[in-house]
């Protein structure tokens, strides 16, 4: 089985998603060590926006980088991704990466009924780290587009993505020691 592991936080070592993808990825592998893992750093090494010229195979090298793209999710059977909310929604680096894979007749199709999503075999992970509160009872909730946005794509495709949050991360030291720790409940949780 192959495991793809993807992180989009531009902070680094001060990534709370960073260190929540990291610590699902180490969950997963000690259920089954056997994964092979593929991993992609989207702020160390971004994609390029995906434009016209790409799309229509036009440019080789970002022709042949969305290819890879789209094989490397293909080719996995659990994907993790560690995301930070930035300015209500996800980063540009991660969507540019959502580009490559939203392929109709790969990953989705239409007929008569609409949208089919092709990708429902696979097992997504997203550890999503918020600096405020955006939880579906939280005063800001409608200001929340990440994990929405997430869910509808993984949707579409036919994939219920299954959320490790930790929220309230830029509140308080404190707070941000409890949001870290309630997240790595759920990874401790996450089942085969």
């Amino acid at each position: 089985m192959k495991l793809l592991h993807i992180d989009s936080s531009i902070l680094g070592d001060n990534s709370v998603s960073r260190a929540l993808s990291a610590s699902a990825v180490a969950r997963l592998r000690a259920i089954d060590p056997s994964l092979q893992l593929v991993r992609r750093d989207l702020a160390t090494d971004p994609l390029v926006h995906y434009d016209l010229a790409a799309m229509a195979g036009e440019t080789p090298g970002p022709a042949a980088e969305s290819a890879a793209v789209l094989e490397e999710f293909l080719a996995a059977d659990v994907v993790v991704i560690g995301v930070g909310m930035y300015n209500f929604s996800i980063p540009s680096q991660l969507k540019a990466w959502i580009d490559r894979f939203l392929v109709a007749g790969k990953t989705f199709s239409y007929d008569e009924n609409g949208p089919k999503g092709l990708a429902g075999d696979k097992r997504v992970i997203i550890a999503l780290s918020r600096g405020g509160f955006y939880g579906a009872d939280a005063a800001a909730a409608a200001a929340e587009h990440a994990e929405n946005y997430l869910r509808t794509v993984f949707g579409f495709i036919g994939i219920a993505p299954e959320f490790v949050i930790a929220e309230g991360v830029m509140v308080s030291p404190e707070h941000k020691v409890s949001a870290i720790d309630a997240a790595e409940r759920q990874i401790t949780a996450l089942a085969a």
